[in-house]
């Protein structure tokens, strides 16, 4: 037979044991909670590098859209600057004077659906939308002032792609 004593070891030693076993599963609980802490950031992380990689996806064909339309458009201004010449060359009168009026409108119309905008040479001279390639004494015109516009300028989402080349009052 036990005594009080050797009983009181064996619930001990039960409580020992179960203590043991309760500990030895904690562990494992905060492992798998680190795991999974560790998952989610990983998770989150990835969501968030996919979502920047979009983003600039969708930014750099925006760019690469916007440098094509600069670059077309900077390749036909030549074309419409010949029918410029030549309207201004022509007899109003005649029927290819009018012919070369309707093709320009029709340039101007294309460009300007695709959001080419012609710079404005109205009032002050702007070097960072106009070329100076001449000054002149006029009175009719305060010093600053764009008296002609020698060639014209065109501009696309603010981005200048031809400066306009103007005659400045002095």
């Amino acid at each position: 037979m036990k005594n009080e004593n050797e009983e009181e070891i064996d619930e001990v030693d039960e409580i020992n044991e179960n203590d043991e076993v309760e500990i030895l599963d904690a562990p494992e609980e905060t492992g798998e909670n680190d795991k999974v802490k560790e998952l989610t950031d990983k998770l989150q992380r990835t969501m968030a590098e996919f979502d920047n990689f979009r983003k600039r996806t969708i930014k750099e064909k925006t760019s690469m859209y916007d440098d094509g339309v600069r670059d077309t458009v900077d390749s036909l201004l030549p074309v419409i600057d010949n029918f410029t010449r030549a309207a201004k060359s022509l007899n109003e009168k005649d029927d290819v004077h009018k012919g070369i009026i309707m093709i320009y409108k029709q340039f101007e119309n294309i460009i300007g659906q695709i959001g080419i905008e012609k710079i404005d040479i109205s009032g002050e001279f702007d070097p960072n939308l106009h070329n100076a390639v001449g000054t002149e004494e006029n009175k009719n015109f305060e010093s600053g002032q764009i008296i002609e516009e020698i060639q014209a300028g065109y501009k696309y989402k603010d981005k200048v792609i031809r400066h306009s080349y103007v005659k400045v009052a002095n």
